[in-house]
């Protein structure tokens, strides 16, 4: 990934690199290139050298992608913190990584200060963005120290090797401790060649936008890495809050997000359209999307669009589909990927249908980021596609999901038994996941084997595809867990989605649209109910939803109800709402 860089910042010094909205920042593959070697020559000059770790704790700015680059070229191993961690989780990464310098924010000072004053880890040096103290030092004294004797920054970076790691990827935890996934050049480098023969991306020209966090590897490997394969414009975004408002300033070429910002996304678009007070407009909008979903369906059902509809379908390209976009920002965009969690099939279809046809994806920390992908010329919705170039992809006995390639990552960090649990002596991964693959070589998710829910009848369910259909039934349900193991019905739990629950409240002339007052209104409850009736039509009568309960709360990322990609911790929402899923089950 050094010589990838290398060679990007070679080719196009006047390109702009790295930026924030609105150009209040702006780097240019040049600048980029000089800084990360005056910057590689200070981490030095602290000690680092190659196999060394080097912590982050940073938003998405454009001084992570410096820094992080700098230890790259040193042979070091960066890796990144979770900006919600708790003292507790850090100081647990510490212990675990052994890093002996930590680059922190100002902002996220107290909770690692805390752990640095009072556990026991191998911290040296610390750099401090927005504000040093007393015992660390600044980005600025960094920059500007003198490398140490001897110090050849080229025959450095020359010298990292394929095999050598890259970062670690501490998994998010769901059931038990992170684990330190190691990755090394050679995989980041196989993940890049793999997606480039499936999606052709353009080398230079193109525009990304940074918004998950770098301590997941879907925004540290696709943006930051694959940044470095393609040569884009990178908009640092540093509050997910705020992507909509920079994917409208970057206008990216490609984009990606997990599912959940798919569905606010078109919560807040099916809410303008709603509020559209010109009728007639309205009813314009609403039946191109419709003719758009129906076009969708043919093409997915392998049948021929008549002429017609195709030709209608191209009016409404160009008069309603093709300004919505512009107005996103995506008027530029030809890729657009999903993945970390399942997406109901009709935010696929709406999608689609307004011309932006989402690419689900499947993979894990573990396999690099992405194993799976649909084709842009081939989406077949409802899987995540066939094998990426280079991998093998096939099923167990009991249908877990095994692969095995050069995107497998190196081992666990300190753990070679679950190493060895996990990858076979003939390097097949297994991922933890159950699928099926058609006929097409498309695999399908059927969930996570270990969440499988197995009533009381020893009938097993997949609780992913029941949620799945809970948040397809009713735009009002945001998040929604199934419950059922060992238990002689299903009930579910639910969380209204704020956005929903805004426009829900000015339909219906309600004072108060929060989450804790929407929860406890008769006419929310009766919306729900029937969303949960129609999502229980499309489920077997041992799958579907018997009782359920609104909870007056929001679920964030990385609370303790969410990872920071928006995956559900079940466990921890077990035994934090035990006696409301009690109550459930004793009336």
């Amino acid at each position: 990934m050094c010589e990838a860089f290398q060679i990007t910042a070679a080719e196009r010094p006047d390109d702009v690199a790295l930026r924030t909205i609105a150009d209040g920042i702006s780097i240019t593959w040049g600048q980029y290139s000089a800084r990360v070697k005056r910057l590689a020559g200070g981490l030095a000059a602290l000690g680092v050298g190659p196999g060394d770790t080097v912590g982050f704790m940073l938003t998405n700015r454009p001084e992570f992608h410096l820094l992080d680059t700098a230890a790259m070229h040193l042979g070091a191993t960066p890796f990144s913190i979770y900006n919600t961690s708790s003292p507790e989780q850090i100081a647990y990464l510490l212990t675990d990584a052994a890093n002996r310098v930590m680059i922190v924010e100002a902002a996220f000072m107290d909770r690692v200060g805390e752990v640095l004053v009072g556990g026991e880890n191998s911290v040296e040096h610390l750099v401090v963005l927005d504000g040093a103290t007393s015992d660390s030092i600044t980005l600025e004294e960094l920059e500007a120290a003198q490398a140490p004797d001897g110090f050849d920054f080229e025959a450095g970076w020359r010298a990292v090797a394929p095999d050598d790691i890259l970062t670690l990827i501490y998994t998010s935890g769901t059931t038990g401790p992170p684990k330190g996934v190691q990755l090394t050049h050679g995989n980041e480098v196989a993940q890049c060649r793999g997606l480039d023969e499936v999606n052709h991306w353009p080398s230079g020209g193109g525009s990304i936008v940074s918004f998950l966090p770098m301590a997941h590897i879907a925004d540290r490997g696709l943006t930051h890495y694959g940044q470095m394969a393609w040569g884009e414009t990178l908009t640092c975004c540093p509050e997910v809050t705020q992507v909509f408002a920079h994917v409208a300033d970057a206008r990216p070429t490609r984009w990606g997000a997990v599912p959940r910002v798919w569905e606010k996304l078109k919560a807040a678009l099916e809410a303008g359209i709603a509020a559209d007070p010109d009728e007639a407009r309205r009813g314009a909008v609403l039946g191109a999307i419709e003719l758009g979903i129906r076009v969708v369906r043919t093409e997915q059902a392998g049948e021929n669009v008549a002429a017609d509809l195709l030709d209608a379908y191209g009016r409404a390209e160009e008069q309603v589909f093709a300004p919505m976009r512009a107005k996103l920002g995506l008027d530029r965009c030809t890729s657009y990927v999903t993945g970390a969690a399942p997406a109901p099939l009709e935010v696929f279809e709406f999608f689609a249908a307004i011309g932006i046809p989402i690419c689900e994806v499947w993979g894990m920390s573990e396999l690099t980021s992405v194993a799976t992908i649909n084709p842009p010329e081939r989406i077949r919705y409802g899987t995540v596609g066939p094998a990426l170039p280079g991998l093998d992809v096939r099923l167990a006995e009991d249908g877990e999901v095994l692969v095995r390639g050069p995107t497998v990552m190196a081992g666990y960090r300190n753990q070679p038994e679950k190493t060895a649990e996990t990858i076979d002596a003939d390097g097949w991964l297994r991922s933890g996941d159950i699928g099926a693959i058609d006929e097409h070589g498309y695999l399908k998710i059927v969930d996570r084997k270990k969440e499988l829910i197995i009533n009381a009848a020893g009938k097993n369910m997949s609780p992913a595809n029941i949620e799945q259909q809970l948040k397809q039934g009713s735009s009002l349900i945001g998040q929604a867990i199934a419950i059922g193991d060992r238990r002689p019905y299903n009930t579910a739990l639910i969380v209204l989605d704020p956005d929903a629950c805004a426009a829900f409240a000015a339909a219906h002339s309600l004072p108060d649209p929060s989450p804790a007052a929407m929860a406890a209104e008769a006419s929310v409850r009766e919306e729900v109910s029937a969303g949960i009736d129609r999502a229980n039509s499309h489920l077997s009568r041992v799958e579907q939803i018997k009782r359920f309960a609104i909870l007056p709360v929001d679920w964030l990322p990385g609370g303790d109800e969410l990872t920071p990609t928006m995956k559900l911790r079940r466990k921890p929402i077990h035994e934090k709402y035990a006696a409301e899923i009690e109550s459930l089950y004793s009336r």
